[in-house]
């Protein structure tokens, strides 16, 4: 029986100081263009499914071998493949759940995620625009940790949450066990625990100890609230 549910978000959480959109976006040589269309979303004047459909335009060129080759060069937290691995070592359950396209969120599964739940795309290379439908928005994390605890069994107190910024907070304020990882102000207000560093590992053992009531120190390396 799995006793545990861990979720993770990816762009600045997973990714260290950046997202999926920028990476391929350097890569594709239309970083301006997507800085423009963040500057928009942050200040409201695009949803997130107006953000997907601008950057499908923007993504012409993007084939599966060059989304592969970002993914492989991106700058992932250390340790994550370890941490996943005693995920699974210990019976309990990993997900990670971005509102970032699921072609490039789907390469996690190869360290070991058991779930992605992402935006869903057409395939690649991109020709039409995404099924509005299929856009995440951050209320659809909760959703989808809803949809999967339920399946397991589990209550919200048997689920750990990891992420970094305001895409998370719908999720914080459901779940007890939170962990704000090289997070804005506004996440670490409502986080249960708190780490920054490069180091997934540190953030994981915070937490599983906290969340099991043993009350062990945290690493030098990372800092706690409660």
């Amino acid at each position: 029986m799995v006793s545990r549910l861990h979720v993770f978000d990816m762009d600045g959480t997973l990714l260290r100081g950046t997202t999926a959109s920028l990476e391929i976006a350097r890569r594709l040589g239309c970083l301006p263009d997507l800085l423009r269309l963040e500057a928009d979303f942050a200040a409201g004047a695009v949803d997130t499914r107006g953000f997907a459909a601008e950057i499908c335009r923007l993504w012409h060129e993007l084939t599966p071998e060059l989304a592969a080759d970002v993914f492989a060069r991106a700058p992932w937290i250390d340790g994550l493949a370890h941490v996943l691995a005693d995920i699974r070592r210990r019976g309990e359950r990993s997900i990670v759940v971005t509102m970032s396209p699921d072609f490039f969120a789907n390469g996690l599964r190869a360290y070991g995620i058991d779930e992605v739940v992402a935006s869903r795309f057409p395939p690649l290379p991109l020709r039409t625009a995404p099924d509005p439908a299929g856009i995440l928005t951050p209320a659809d994390k909760v959703t989808a940790v809803e949809r999967v605890r339920t399946a397991l069994g589990l209550t919200r107190d048997s689920c750990i949450a990891y992420g970094d910024s305001g895409s998370d907070i719908p999720l914080f304020r459901e779940l007890n066990h939170t962990v704000a990882v090289n997070a804005d102000h506004a996440l670490r207000a409502l986080a249960r625990y708190q780490y920054d560093g490069n180091d997934l590992r540190v953030a994981y053992l915070m937490a599983m100890a906290q969340s099991s009531g043993s009350g062990g120190p945290p690493s030098p390396h990372s800092k706690e609230t409660q």
